[in-house]
């Protein structure tokens, strides 16, 4: 029996959507191959509220979150992390022979735009990371005050990772300054696993060119120039079928309207965030609460392995908490395809079990 899944990725895919990753294979050199980049391209513009060039990668998104810290940085970076995701950014930058440091906010808080300031007027860093939406605490950062900061150091290359959260949340890439921000397929966009897509501004491009040993597969400049040089080929082979459903997919998203897919998911967030407050508690502060995933906090101490067993029997699957918060808290995502009428019943399937 298939679940409905609402954890934060991969999402429940579309009939429609899921049968154009069968689509028939065309050779990725060939005219076609371009002319289904240049759509896709065009389409992320809208989504993304930019004009840079959009660059796909055959991997998740943390392949273009390590290219990023590996192809743009050569002097020191600030990570910034509100929980897992943000602490495996600043591991990446590491392990790849980076200066990092890595600045993190008490789980469940925000990064603010004064702890940005205070690292950045130090002068010490040429490239920022934030974590837009951070699965594991259920947090939505700010991003609107802390780009007016990193506005203020030009110097500065600033990553935006909305990897969970693009497609579900208004980020005008453009209109905030970021120079690279990176989404993957699994979950707002409603796509299977596989393929990470970001956009580049003339800043980072321009950085990257002073960048040694950037690596080979996730080096962005490589993928720049080849799209730009080789009317949008990529260097290695990238996949095709990911392609095809993207483009349909986007096609999708543009026709139930931009704005009203983001209005869609703020809808669900607030009936969740409601639910979660009359029953348990929500996890993040409800200031900066995501809205497309709520972490419950576990205050009625049940076993929130048992209760997803049960759920499993009636057909839906929520997510355990994240890494040191397994059992303390819980996590229902609203993202991509999800309906408001898909989350009252799976509500009342919880309190069913839970008898409340």
């Amino acid at each position: 029996m298939h679940k409905k899944l609402f954890i934060p990725g991969p999402v429940d895919v579309k009939k429609d959507v899921l049968e154009k990753m069968a689509t028939e294979m065309i050779g990725h050199r060939t005219k076609d191959a371009s002319e289904l980049q240049k759509r896709i391209t065009g389409k992320m513009q809208k989504l993304m509220y930019t004009k840079n060039p959009i660059i796909l990668s055959t991997s998740s998104g943390s392949g273009l979150m390590e290219g990023a810290v590996r192809s743009c940085s050569s002097k020191k970076i600030a990570v910034f992390s509100i929980g897992a995701f943000g602490d495996r950014w600043h591991k990446m930058a590491v392990s790849n022979g980076k200066k990092a440091d890595k600045f993190s906010s008490e789980l469940g808080k925000p990064t603010t735009a004064e702890m940005v300031e205070e690292a950045l007027s130090s002068g010490e860093y040429d490239l920022v990371t934030i974590t837009h939406n951070e699965t594991s605490t259920g947090i939505m950062n700010p991003v609107e005050e802390i780009a007016e900061v990193i506005k203020k150091y030009p110097e500065v290359i600033f990553c935006l990772d909305t990897v969970s959260s693009l497609g579900g949340a208004k980020v005008e890439v453009d209109k905030l300054g970021v120079d690279i921000c990176i989404t993957s397929t699994q979950k707002c966009l409603g796509l299977p696993p596989g393929l990470a897509i970001c956009s580049m501004s003339e800043k980072a491009i321009e950085k990257a060119k002073t960048v040694e040993n950037r690596g080979m597969y996730f080096d962005l400049l490589s993928l720049y120039e080849t799209i730009v040089k080789k009317d949008h080929q990529y260097p290695s082979t990238p996949s095709l079928s990911h392609m095809f459903a993207l483009d349909y997919k986007l096609d999708q998203i543009i026709e139930e309207g931009i704005e009203e897919r983001f209005d869609r998911h703020s809808e669900m967030a607030k009936y969740v965030r409601t639910w979660a407050k009359m029953n348990f508690e929500m996890f993040a502060e409800e200031k900066y609460a995501s809205n497309t995933l709520t972490t419950v906090k576990n205050t009625k101490g049940i076993s929130v392995k048992e209760l997803n067993e049960k759920l499993g029997e009636r057909g839906f699957m929520i997510s355990n908490g994240y890494g040191d918060l397994k059992e303390k808290t819980f996590r229902i995502a609203h993202m991509a395809d999800t309906t408001l009428d898909d989350l009252k019943v799976l509500l009342k399937n919880i309190e069913d079990v839970l008898e409340i």
